[in-house]
């Protein structure tokens, strides 16, 4: 299992890129830690989720 944003789900194997793009997350708009490091957006799509991977997404939205 995998720990994204605190819940636990069966994303083990699944590269960085494809969850977010299945997630609905904007790919320009996102960063993500995996395990207490930032993934460069140019790994998203060589970087898959392991078991035991704590990892936080965060969305930017613009506004004023």
């Amino acid at each position: 299992m995998v720990k994204i944003n605190g819940k636990s789900c069966n994303a083990k194997g699944k590269l960085i890129a494809v969850y977010l793009s299945e997630e609905g997350y904007d790919l320009k708009r996102v960063a993500v830690e995996k395990n207490g490091e930032i993934v460069p957006k140019s790994q998203y799509e060589n970087t898959a989720f392991e078991n035991g991977d704590i990892v936080e997404i965060v969305s930017f939205v613009g506004g004023g």
